[in-house]
């Protein structure tokens, strides 16, 4: 069955020639755990895979390693006995039953990583078919040499390929043999493959996360500045209104100098005007506060959600509606009640431009804290809705 060209690999080196080499993942990790027992004695393996042609490159696919039981004969030369190759084969066929030789690799220790007349002799004798592969490592670094059998020769390659799949063929040996070879447990039985795909859904799903929660906090941020410009409309027209009654106040103040009969009559209408004016006023006060209210509402949801929306630009749009009401009393002229006239001097106090109830509670108390028995006294829901002339009782 013809292979398909592994996708997800990793280049080590220049791959410019052919064939063009693919080690599998956990192969290329055995290797290199067996390079520990190779401080001392040489340690080799038979490689197994597969060789075939994927359209126009010759590719040698390396997906199994059987270690060579010890490969040293006399003359510390490299020896393959049959006893040793008899071995090999059965561990082949119970753990890489699909494969096929396609070369093998060695360890020799002290020894520069130079080919000689014995281990061609050998890789003839076992591989002699074209494109097997031989691989040699140094014991004590991490330089290593791959070689390809090709026009009767070991030619030098200057790269290869590494390469990753599910390979539990490879797993289950490198398992069996973990003792002989010193490997970790926690180190195989992972499959490598899955867990760089689980680690790139993770990275995938993190970032969806954080597109969908910015949207969101976008969303948010929107519907807050739509409340706040609700409120600034709202604002403006208490405005308005708060100019009508100021009106109809000066209305009624210069009415005390008409005819007694049309100052009666006068009267009635400007008071009947005044009030409703009055009413529509805080009417419109009351929807303008529980539009703040529901602006607060809205962006402690955002922060409970880690949209990282701020609630607080709602209500720095609510401070300012008193300076909006108190811009328009201080506009208007001083007038004067008739109902408070009967008051004497000391029972009131009449406002001035510039006055707040904290300027009046310190100016008649010395201290800011009469503020709340001040707006009791004069039935004020909101302390910064006073105007100019106004009297009012001191407690």
């Amino acid at each position: 069955m013809e292979r398909q060209v592994p996708k997800n690999v990793r280049q080590v080196g220049n791959v410019s020639d052919e064939p063009k080499i693919y080690v599998e993942d956990y192969v290329d990790t055995y290797l290199n755990q067996l390079r520990g027992q190779a401080k001392e004695h040489p340690v080799g393996a038979f490689l197994t895979g597969d060789i075939q042609k994927s359209g126009q490159q010759e590719c040698v696919y390396i997906t199994g390693a059987v270690r060579i039981p010890d490969p040293v004969g006399e003359n510390t030369e490299i020896v393959i006995t049959d006893e040793s190759c008899q071995k090999i084969k059965e561990e082949s066929e119970t753990y890489f039953r699909e494969d096929k030789p396609v070369g093998w690799f060695l360890i020799l220790p002290e020894k520069p990583l130079e080919i000689n007349s014995n281990i061609t002799r050998i890789h003839e004798k076992y591989f002699s078919q074209k494109n097997s592969v031989f691989i040699m490592k140094d014991a004590f670094s991490e330089e290593e040499i791959y070689y390809a059998y090709k026009y009767h020769e070991l030619m030098q390659m200057g790269g290869h390929y590494i390469f990753y799949e599910k390979n539990p063929q490879m797993q289950d040996y490198i398992i069996s043999t973990r003792r002989q070879n010193g490997v970790t447990p926690s180190e195989v039985v992972e499959d490598r493959a899955a867990k760089n795909f689980r680690s790139t859904m993770r990275e995938q799903m993190t970032g969806r996360e954080q597109r969908t929660g910015a949207r969101f906090a976008y969303m948010t941020s929107a519907l807050l500045v739509v409340i706040v410009l609700a409120i600034g409309i709202s604002t403006m027209n208490n405005y308005d209104k708060m100019n009508a009654v100021q009106t109809s106040i000066e209305s009624l103040s210069k009415s005390v100098q008409q005819p007694e009969g049309q100052e009666a009559i006068e009267k009635a209408e400007v008071t009947e005007e005044v009030q409703a004016d009055a009413a529509e006023a805080q009417a419109d006060e009351a929807e303008t506060q529980d539009a703040g209210a529901e602006a607060q509402d809205t962006g402690q949801e955002a922060q409970d959600a880690g949209a990282g929306t701020q609630d607080s630009s709602g209500e720095a749009d609510q401070s300012d509606e008193p300076d909006g009401a108190q811009d328009a009393a201080d506009q208007a002229e001083p007038v004067t009640s008739t109902i408070q006239e009967e008051l004497s001097s000391e029972e009131y106090y009449v406002v001035q431009k510039g006055d707040t109830l904290d300027r009046i509670s310190q100016k008649i108390y010395g201290t800011t804290g009469e503020v709340d028995a001040i707006c009791r006294m004069n039935g004020l829901t909101d302390g910064n809705l006073i105007f100019i002339g106004q009297k009012l009782l001191l407690p």
